[in-house]
């Protein structure tokens, strides 16, 4: 245990000795929390069973609604949006300064963003073909392939707003958050057409990425604002939740007639402006937490794998549901109906579980984050100092500890 702390220590020292001084790591930390608050997320609310058969999922917020509020912590989407908002304006700023065209920049940017994706896709669909050849049942094929799914729908958002970022850098976010207005007033009070809630998967979203790049512009150097948005999107989400009729949930929960997320409704836009104003608050404590090397080597590991964990997690987590499925009863908390305290305890004592299976999707699957590595002999760009380059996206590049001890990674 000594020889490992030892280890660790001397790993955290080099990783902040090898991070620019400029480097505000507090975006960096905001970004290893929303990506951590998905995961835990869906582990904790994600629940497959076997009550009807084959596997199906189900939700603990269906069966126990008084566990809203577990979804108020863990559905930080609008922190991911904040961020790569800021990043993506910055960096689009910076490459004008080099004289990078549009083209090259939004190319290594996406590039970054969908190069692990193509590894997922692929052995799903080889693992897919494999179940249904095998004799499973559809609809279990289904569900599982649906989960897998599922989170690539913020990918495509995320890549649409980032190859927008020159158009709507500037924008105001009360223009795309009038557009949400309109829509939940057109479908909900108007009988308006369910596709029509689609607009605002684009419009809702756009919300916290423009308030990222007005962050990017200085907009947020004072605290007014910041409390502004808390106060303001705390009381309108609390409004629209008691006297608007929207649930409480803050994602989708099975069999609701109505979700908050799929797609984004105003009140889900209202509470994520209020998770934007805290996260701008907070940037001062996290800044000051990082300077401490173990604390920081955490969030830049974190960082890091970021693309990792966040395409593979839903995998780790089906992986040792099946396996559970070889033994011959049914796991508390892995395969029964999410309706009692007893399942909730049970599934925290999963989590290492998941976890552990996760590590070892990251061992497999962690280099296709990484991109090609140059040749032997091939000039690296000079690094800025301080950039955040690859932040926006979710698949930084790998840390190293240069001659001169920089690191330019998450």
């Amino acid at each position: 245990m000594r020889k490992l702390r030892a280890r660790w220590t001397v790993l955290a020292e080099a990783v902040d000795c090898a991070t620019p001084p400029g480097r505000d790591r507090a975006v960096d930390a905001l970004r290893a929390f929303a990506i951590l608050g998905v995961v835990l997320g869906h582990w904790l609310v994600t629940a497959l069973t076997t009550a009807e058969g084959g596997l199906s999922t189900t939700s603990p917020l269906a069966h126990m609604s008084w566990l809203a509020p577990v979804s108020w912590v863990f559905q930080t989407l609008a922190v991911f949006f904040l961020v790569g908002g800021h990043v993506a304006a910055r960096g689009y700023a910076s490459a004008r300064a080099r004289g990078d065209s549009y083209r090259t920049w939004v190319g290594q940017r996406l590039g970054r963003l969908f190069r692990p994706v193509a590894a997922v896709l692929t052995l799903w669909a080889v693992v897919a073909g494999g179940m249904l050849i095998g004799g499973v049942e559809l609809s279990t094929v289904q569900t599982l392939v649906k989960l897998v799914l599922s989170p690539l729908w913020f990918l495509l958002v995320f890549a649409a707003l980032t190859a927008a970022t020159p158009l709507v850098a500037r924008l105001s976010p009360l223009w795309p958050l009038a557009v949400v207005a309109g829509v939940d007033l057109w479908r909900f009070r108007f009988d308006g057409p369910e596709w029509a809630g689609w607009i605002n998967v684009a419009a809702g979203w756009l919300v916290p990425y423009t308030l990222g790049a007005a962050w990017s512009r200085g907009a947020f150097v004072r605290r007014g604002p910041a409390v502004l948005l808390l106060a303001a999107g705390s009381a309108a989400a609390a409004a629209l939740i008691l006297w608007g009729g929207y649930p409480a949930s803050m994602v989708g929960v099975p069999g609701a007639p109505i979700s908050n997320l799929n797609p984004p409704t105003l009140a889900a836009v209202a509470f994520g402006l209020a998770q934007c104003g805290l996260a701008l608050l907070v940037r001062e404590p996290l800044a000051r937490a990082m300077r401490r090397p173990a604390a920081w080597a955490k969030v830049a590991l974190v960082n890091l794998s970021a693309m990792t964990v966040f395409l593979w997690h839903q995998t780790a987590m089906m992986a040792v549901t099946a396996l559970g499925l070889l033994l011959p009863t049914d796991l508390p908390g892995l395969h029964t109906v999410p309706d009692s305290a007893e399942w909730i305890a049970a599934r925290l004592l999963w989590l290492p579980v998941f976890a552990t299976a996760l590590t070892l999707c990251w061992a497999a699957f962690h280099t296709y984050e990484r991109g090609r590595r140059p040749k032997p002999g091939t000039p690296r760009p000079s690094p800025v100092r301080g950039s955040h380059t690859a932040a926006g996206s979710l698949a930084p590049t790998r840390p190293r500890v240069a001659p001169a001890r920089e690191i330019t990674h998450a």
